[in-house]
């Protein structure tokens, strides 16, 4: 699509402007690319540039910034990352999980000085153990232990009101039967198996399978974020509240991030969503560097950097790279 000339005036251009933030105009970028091109030449290229769409003029000014797509091509094709000597995580906690997901957010907010965010490993929906009692009539206190020795309680509700010995017989049931099997299968396992059971029976069973499921999934800060206060120190959003308010709306609905980082979580390695080219990121002035990390070989999560679109993607690169290998060695050897 590009010749050479175009593709090193653009990588110039892309470079300059993450490093001043300010529209880059073609005197600026004559010295910048190094090349010995009349401003003529270099203004033609970069109307040739702006007519695909790659780079814009903003407002008024003389000077040119990148567009999405021209993020994109500079990201996909001239970013080159320098193998750097980056601070290492002593304090990634390896005995506590929970703590190293902490840690590591923390650790890439300021590594990188934007925000840094980690999906928690998703818990297992399994269950080791299950027991009812009878609270009262019709409500029935359901204690849930999970493979990791982790117990729930809830309280439910039904539509008959069940005697002790009732609730016994199905906890027995679901314990000989189910025990170590994830609630979507066991759910799965229990309409198969409805027609044998003794119709209450069964009815106390998929209400309790449904509790289970609530309690098991229920994470304490799932996406763990640290660090936006970081981006008021941004220049792309200290001048504009809008940018500002919108960016910590997006924090605000962690639901969204997770979206957001499971769309990285398909992939293998360090991928880069840049603001505005897709709904994945829907603002334009946001953009996402993210890796999945591993436990024992498995992707279990995803932690990345969200910053400006104007960021130096090359460090982020690194910044997130080694982050998730960190995290996935503390993890795997302490389980």
């Amino acid at each position: 699509m590009l010749d050479d000339r175009s593709k090193l005036l653009l990588k110039a251009l892309v470079e300059r402007y993450i490093a001043d933030g300010q529209p880059v105009g073609s005197r600026t970028l004559s010295k910048a690319s190094g090349l010995e091109l009349s401003p003529a030449t270099i203004r033609n290229v970069m109307s040739d540039l702006e007519e695909l769409g790659l780079i814009v003029s903003p407002h008024t000014s003389a000077g040119r910034i990148p567009t999405a797509r021209g993020y994109r091509l500079f990201v996909d094709t001239m970013l080159t990352v320098q193998p750097g000597q980056m601070p290492q995580a002593h304090s990634l906690a390896p005995d506590q999980p929970q703590k190293v997901i902490s840690n590591a957010a923390h650790l890439l907010s300021s590594l990188s000085q934007f925000v840094g965010v980690v999906i928690a490993p998703r818990r297992s929906t399994a269950f080791r153990h299950i027991e009812f009692l009878r609270l009262s009539e019709k409500r029935v206190l359901v204690i849930i232990v999970s493979p990791d020795g982790d117990v729930q309680n809830r309280v439910i509700y039904t539509d008959v009101d069940y005697t002790q010995s009732q609730l016994q017989e199905t906890a027995n049931y679901l314990n000989s039967h189910f025990i170590g099997m994830d609630i979507d299968q066991v759910r799965a396992r229990l309409l198969d198996e409805v027609e044998t059971l003794r119709t209450e029976i069964a009815q106390l069973m998929k209400a309790a399978v449904n509790v289970s499921s609530e309690a098991l999934q229920e994470t304490e800060d799932e996406v763990v974020i640290a660090g936006e206060r970081n981006l008021l120190s941004v220049t792309d959003f200290s001048s504009d509240m809008g940018h500002l308010r919108r960016a910590f709306e997006l924090f605000e609905q962690k639901a969204q991030i997770m979206r957001l980082l499971d769309n990285a979580g398909q992939a293998e390695g360090v991928r880069i969503f840049i603001g505005g080219e897709s709904q994945v990121v829907p603002f334009e002035d946001l953009s996402i560097v993210s890796s999945p990390y591993e436990v024992d070989g498995k992707v279990v999560g995803t932690l990345g950097v969200i910053g400006p679109t104007r960021m130096p993607y090359d460090r982020m690169i690194q910044i997130v790279d080694i982050t998730s290998k960190l995290v996935s060695n503390a993890l795997s050897h302490h389980k």
